[in-house]
């Protein structure tokens, strides 16, 4: 006859569940920035070709940093017409191109004078940086690992209180496995921390940004349930 497990233990095999928690903070591993290039003009192929040419700019500039720049993607695209009332009718009066570049960079010692020199260029707005971990980074493996250990550490000092110690793992689980993740990043990797708009006088050789780094915070949570040896209670 099969019996069902008892989800508190028994006498001979009492159930210890404990918590363990871990919580790292680490410099970031990526900076990205987004790049807005625009261009405006009477005529719709006119405006379609300055944006072509301001775009093209921009990404020279960006690739000319090499393997400081690990990735390069170019999002939303548009060309509106801008509409103006005369009498009953309406008509054209400007179009307005914007192309929308996402960079990623790994060498933060290059991401202030290059963000510097993106935000110089005519009718072109920089906004971030925004700072994160890779995905795969060791960081979250050290983590887990680290709260696994909190969490054994936890439960042997309970046993420890009652006069015994740990016989076997009954159950190991990763907070949010069925729901939400349990590690990340402890809040948005970083805010708007520079924009710049064309239209500005000539600055000339301005000076690089000095951006410093928004270190990451890296949390993990597990659940965990042990049998102990049972406790001389009487002692």
């Amino acid at each position: 006859m099969e019996t069902t497990p008892t989800p508190y233990g028994t006498p001979d095999a009492p159930r210890l569940a404990v918590r363990g928690e871990a919580h790292l903070e680490v410099d970031p591993e990526i900076a990205r920035i987004g790049v807005t290039v625009s261009a405006r003009g009477t005529d719709r192929r006119d405006a379609l070709n300055d944006l072509t040419r301001r775009n093209a700019t921009a990404l020279d500039l960006v690739k000319s940093y090499g393997d400081a720049v690990e990735r390069i993607e170019t999002g939303a695209f548009s060309v509106t017409p801008e509409l103006t009332r005369q009498g009953r009718t309406e008509r054209v009066r400007a179009y307005h191109g914007r192309v929308h570049i996402t960079v990623e960079l790994t060498d933060f010692t290059a991401l202030g004078e290059l963000t510097t020199r993106v935000a110089d260029l005519d009718l072109t707005r920089v906004d971030g940086p925004w700072w994160s971990l890779r995905l795969d980074s060791p960081v979250h493996r050290e983590a887990r690992q680290q709260a696994v250990r909190e969490a054994v550490q936890r439960a042997r000092e309970y046993a420890q209180a009652l006069g015994t110690g740990l016989a076997s793992l009954v159950e190991l689980a990763d907070i949010g496995a069925e729901s939400a993740p349990a590690y990340g990043y402890g809040g948005p990797a970083g805010g708007m921390r520079a924009a710049s708009y064309g239209g500005a006088p000539d600055l000339g050789d301005a000076p690089p940004l000095d951006l410093e780094p928004q270190r990451q915070h890296v949390y993990a949570t597990v659940n965990a349930r042990f049998t102990m040896t049972p406790p001389d209670l009487g002692a």
